[in-house]
């Protein structure tokens, strides 16, 4: 992560206890310790509250995460505590909460605690095994004050709670680079793409990203600007980062390597953290010429994490930031074709690819007709690593609602199609035909992002954060 996240955490109990039982408190600050150091190992900036046992330290630890500027909070059940306790802290601080209902083991020894023979300490060793006695009256304050939470229960060395929590420190950083990513939307949709089409108010009100709407004649005059060592410099990266076809023409590098480096410049203009473009530009050469060099430039800032979409792909472009930011790559892409003999699916694009999921180094290649698209230029040849994939898709309903639409698969190995695109072979769960029904129906558009790794728990989570749908398809 580039940026730490910062965590809330704080403790609960009851006061009462502590003069009633001999070393109660103690244990369950160790017990805290014990979790506040698991968290610290998440890379994320720990403030810690301690332990809040009446309501005064509640609007306390309030003031403090406040003042902290924290993104998430984690809320450690030490033992049995007053839920009159929690409600003046969680109302006064606006981020996610998730509660920890985590015991100190699996279980209470049992032997040794039937063998103390002092109820006192026996009720007292007891107590701190009494988190989920508060799970429920916390969950029906919370449900009842139109609060939101999530919950992990297990016990502290458990490997599965400390996935759950890597996940959901995951899904809030992911949500935080979104809140505070510029999306560019330079030209205009594809005409006639209707799924295409997004609303972008609905889009900044729910992810909260920015969206800058640029002309293409900026990119065009920045690209007057470009010298000739900068091209140089572009082409020697092409060759570094492309494994580039001698059949690419020294004009043709040149006029991509000028745009590469122009797009550079507009990136660092706006600040972009992903970009949705198209352009034809009947009618003007100077614009033609633009238009039919852009797929490198556009590739390298993909790889770059500025995640680019073609056909003014907005919503997809936020999906493939959402798998970028998770650190799974996130590839344009759409269905291609089924092969019924193997119950696979052909997926792939033209445009913008991500290095991050390739076998191998992407190809770089020219292409003499830009399907469905005006001119001819280079374009890109890649192949999907094999192993697991997830499939992300934004989707608007007629209503307005935003779901984030997901599934989980296997890029496998067979032939694929060399026509200067992305193409790999996917596998699911579903049968072929299945799949392609299910996914349709839930209201994608025809593209989708697609990252290496099983990653839609993660991606539920972000929704959940988010107050956003999901779906799984498989």
């Amino acid at each position: 992560m580039e940026d730490k996240i910062k965590i809330g955490l704080f403790g609960i109990g009851l006061d009462t206890y502590w003069p009633q039982f001999d070393g109660l408190l103690d244990k369950l600050l160790s017990n805290h310790l014990r979790i506040k150091e698991k968290l610290e190992h998440s890379n994320a900036e720990i403030i810690d509250a301690g332990m809040v046992d009446n309501p005064e330290k509640a609007i306390a630890a309030a003031g403090l995460f406040t003042k902290s500027g924290i993104d998430l909070i984690f809320l450690n059940i030490s033992t049995y505590a007053l839920s009159h306790n929690v409600l003046p802290l969680i109302q006064r601080v606006n981020c996610p909460v998730i509660v920890l209902n985590l015991q100190p083991s699996e279980a209470i020894d049992y032997e040794r605690f039937n063998s103390m023979g002092d109820r006192g300490k026996m009720t007292g060793e007891w107590l701190s095994y009494c988190q989920s006695c508060v799970a429920p009256e916390l969950a029906s304050v919370f449900n009842r004050a139109g609060l939101s939470y999530h919950l992990i229960t297990g016990f502290i060395g458990e490997e599965f709670v400390w996935n759950e929590v890597r996940q959901w420190i995951e899904a809030c950083y992911v949500m935080k680079v979104l809140k505070n990513s510029n999306v560019g939307v330079m030209g205009h949709y594809y005409n006639g793409m209707l799924d295409v089409y997004s609303d972008m108010t609905m889009l900044a009100s729910k992810f909260g990203c920015h969206f800058e709407l640029i002309e293409f004649g900026t990119l065009r005059n920045l690209r007057e600007k470009i010298s000739a060592g900068d091209i140089a410099t572009k082409i020697s990266a092409f060759r570094n980062w492309f494994n580039v076809s001698d059949e690419c023409s020294q004009e043709d590098l040149e006029q991509a390597g000028m745009s590469s480096a122009a797009l550079d410049c507009l990136t660092d203009k706006f600040r972009l953290g992903g970009l949705a473009y198209y352009y034809e530009g009947e009618g003007d050469i100077g614009y033609e010429k633009i238009v039919t060099t852009l797929i490198p430039g556009m590739t390298m800032l993909t790889g770059r994490n500025i995640p680019v979409a073609g056909e003014c792909e907005i919503k997809n472009v936020i999906a493939m930031k959402i798998v970028d930011t998770f650190n799974a790559g996130g590839s344009f892409s759409e269905f291609y074709a089924m092969d019924f003999n193997e119950d696979i699916i052909l997926m792939g694009h033209d445009g913008p690819a991500h290095f991050k999921i390739a076998d191998g180094k992407v190809g770089l290649v020219p292409l003499p007709v830009f399907h469905g698209k005006p001119g001819k230029g280079l374009s890109i040849q890649m192949k999907v690593i094999e192993g697991p994939v997830t499939l992300l898709s934004v989707c608007q309903g007629g209503d307005g609602t935003i779901t984030l639409l997901s599934a989980q698969g296997q890029c496998v190995e067979g032939p694929t199609l060399q026509i200067g695109n992305t193409n790999s072979r996917y596998k699911f769960s579903l049968p072929a035909r299945e799949f392609i029904n299910s996914w349709s129906k839930a209201g994608p558009s025809h593209h989708c992002a697609i990252g290496t790794g099983h990653i839609s728990d993660r991606i539920r989570k972000l929704a959940d954060l988010m107050n956003i749908n999901f779906q799984r398809i498989c």
